[in-house]
């Protein structure tokens, strides 16, 4: 991994809390990532996820398309964003970082951050909008804002279409990897860690292709129906976190404690929660034959390597959860409308092509999915240099 271009430390004045940016590398002098707040968050683990910031922006890179991708970028706050703390704290971190917001940082939510809050916390602190840095490369700038703001605009089901478009691309990955097998989608059972925006709009569309999402795992347990579970139900007795109010659960659903999602009898595990939730203890547990990263590093490299050793697949984060930051920029650029309908059919298409790169790669050179991504990125990257410009 190169080094950073830049890597910052904060700490509040207030709380004694600390926040942190990475900027792995510009492109056109911008990098886009979004901003996630959870306890424990590290300086570490931002350069990690800016780093798959970059790579995700390469690899939807079109030249046929309006959407240019930007460099890679992310940030974090060391706190619980349940804290009554929390929201002063973002307030502070973004009017410290206003100066990398306002020039070369497009930022929005992430793990613990709804979009809602960042806006909300970015207008406090004295910002346009946490995506302001993205403003001079556009053709129209208020036609792109009110295109997204538009898209942002539109429900489906009585969710957001902005909560479901990453969903979509992780839910086509896995359907994409599946069809590749030559597995039928009815019959094939998921677990899911996690019913926030990304687990949740997983679970709605591939229940809604024909698999059995029959675990879900939250803060407070897993919820487990062999038989499958009722996933609109759960989605509509969420809280703003993700977790589910059990009194919705009917009588054949079981309540486990949090980790047994891993060890349930499933086809597909979807972790979509937190970063390293797979190490290198709890991958025995694993019987599935995918797991599909909906979440950012969830899984360990040692790990990784174990599970591979037995034969389960990794879909890896930078190509599978994609889509959610794909969808901002197609959407802004103009390469597709506030329309549900449009974006989804957008999503699918471009994540069975990248997935269907991806695996053909690794069949070709015998590595793993993560490996043929990493070669995919690397091949586009140079292009993106000579022709846009970066700064490492």
């Amino acid at each position: 991994m190169t080094t950073p271009l830049l890597s910052l430390t904060w700490t509040d004045h207030v709380t004694g809390r600390q926040g942190f940016l990475v900027v792995d590398r510009l492109v056109r002098g911008v990098a886009s990532g979004g901003l996630r707040m959870r306890p424990g968050c590290t300086l570490e683990e931002v350069t990690g996820l800016a780093r798959g910031m970059t790579m995700k922006e390469a690899l939807h890179y079109d030249p046929a398309a309006r959407y240019v991708p930007l460099g890679g970028a992310k940030g974090g706050i060391d706190c619980d964003p349940r804290d009554p703390e929390a929201y002063g704290l973002l307030v502070r971190y973004l009017r410290a970082m206003r100066p990398y917001v306002e020039s070369l940082w497009t930022t929005g939510e992430d793990l613990g951050l709804s979009q809602d809050l960042v806006d909300r916390a970015a207008a406090e602190a004295g910002l346009v909008s946490s995506i302001q840095a993205v403003y001079p490369l556009l053709d129209d700038a208020t036609a792109a804002r009110r295109r997204l703001a538009d898209a942002f605009a539109v429900e489906v089901d009585g969710i957001g279409l902005d909560e479901l478009a990453g969903g979509c691309g992780v839910a086509e990955s896995a359907l994409a990897a599946l069809d590749r097998a030559g597995v039928p989608h009815a019959g094939t059972r998921v677990a899911v860690q996690g019913l926030g925006t990304m687990g949740g709009a997983t679970a709605r569309f591939l229940t809604r292709a024909g698999l059995t999402v029959v675990a879900v795992a939250d803060i407070k347990g897993t919820i487990l129906n062999p038989a499958g579970l009722d996933v609109e139900a759960l989605l509509a007795a969420r809280d703003s976190y993700g977790t589910v109010d059990r009194s919705v659960l009917r009588p054949a659903d079981r309540e486990l404690p949090g980790e047994d999602w891993l060890s349930s009898d499933a086809e597909v595990l979807v972790p979509a929660a937190v970063s390293y939730a797979i190490d290198t203890a709890n991958q025995a547990r694993i019987r599935a034959r995918w797991i599909v990263e909906a979440a950012n590093m969830p899984v360990l490299p040692a790990a990784e390597a174990m599970l591979a050793a037995r034969g389960v697949t990794v879909l890896p984060d930078v190509v599978v959860n994609s889509g959610t930051n794909a969808w901002w920029w197609w959407t802004l650029f103009g390469d597709i409308g506030a329309d549900a309908d449009e974006a989804f059919a957008h999503i699918r298409r471009s994540m069975r092509a990248l997935v269907a790169q991806m695996l053909g790669r690794a069949e070709a050179d015998g590595t793993s999915p993560r490996a043929a991504a990493h070669a995919l990125v690397e091949d586009r990257l140079p292009v993106i240099a000579e022709r846009f410009g970066w700064y490492r």
